[in-house]
């Protein structure tokens, strides 16, 4: 353990150092509760994994916050290091490297609950509406009955805007992980009587840090990073992170 320990933070000394400069820049969106959001502990989950994954090699980094489209096209243009969280498309792989995964997400549907969406059915959600916020790729179901013309997309800013816009109406059901589209609900006000979301899951993805293909330095920044993240994980401390934001929202959750 202390070898590959040893081996984890001399890979992320060496990558800081002649490799980074001082410091990664790194891009992430607002409201994507709870893996990501200024008003949420050390900015949501996924954030503060990162922080800690880049804290086990040494690397230094500064954070800033754009909507989704214009942080991604930021990063693309080199005006970040890196971006996250996101998941896998045939299209961003054109474009960026992906990290090892950050978290694996269950998706389920969220409906209202006077008109319920169990499952991915062409019939059932013929002529229907999916939010789905700008800049996040649909799960591959969806996306087939997107390109089929069966569902109609609208994207709006946030998966926040998402829930509120179903729950007037607007819309007729999003998709998203369990944990991510609770938090949504809440922050809306949304109660059971009113929202749910499927029993099962109708997809599973993950969600990565991705630097992109042109970055000078773009693999060894993906290297060192998983160097990191390997070394949360085989410490323990990856668990630890998750479980330490669970507490901090449900104080924070507990003293509103």
């Amino acid at each position: 353990m202390f070898t590959r320990r040893l081996g984890c933070l001399l890979l992320g000394f060496f990558c800081c150092h002649s490799a980074f400069g001082e410091h990664l820049r790194l891009v992430t969106a607002d409201d994507y509760a709870p893996f990501t959001g200024r008003a949420l502990p050390a900015g949501g989950m996924l954030t503060q994994v990162v922080h800690a994954a880049l804290a086990q090699v040494n690397l230094d980094s500064t954070l800033d916050w754009q909507p989704w489209n214009r942080g991604y096209l930021k990063t693309l243009r080199g005006e970040y290091d890196a971006t996250f969280p996101y998941v896998h498309t045939l299209q961003r792989e054109q474009e960026y490297f992906y990290s090892a995964p950050l978290l694996v997400v269950e998706q389920h549907i969220f409906s209202r609950a006077d008109d319920p969406i169990e499952r991915v059915d062409a019939q059932i959600m013929q002529g229907r509406s999916v939010c789905s916020p700008l800049g996040w790729q649909p799960p591959s179901v969806i996306q087939d009955l997107l390109d089929q013309g069966v569902l109609r997309r609208h994207s709006p800013i946030g998966i926040k805007e998402c829930a509120r816009l179903v729950l007037i109406g607007r819309d007729d059901f999003f998709v998203a992980d369990r944990r991510l589209g609770d938090a949504a609900l809440q922050l809306v006000g949304a109660t059971p009587a009113q929202m749910r979301s499927s029993n099962s899951m109708i997809s599973t993805s993950s969600l990565h840090l991705i630097v992109p293909l042109n970055h000078p330095r773009g693999a060894s920044i993906i290297d060192s990073f998983d160097a990191g993240l390997a070394s949360l994980r085989a410490s323990g401390e990856y668990q630890q992170v998750l479980a330490g934001y669970i507490e901090s929202r449900a104080q924070m959750t507990s003293g509103n």
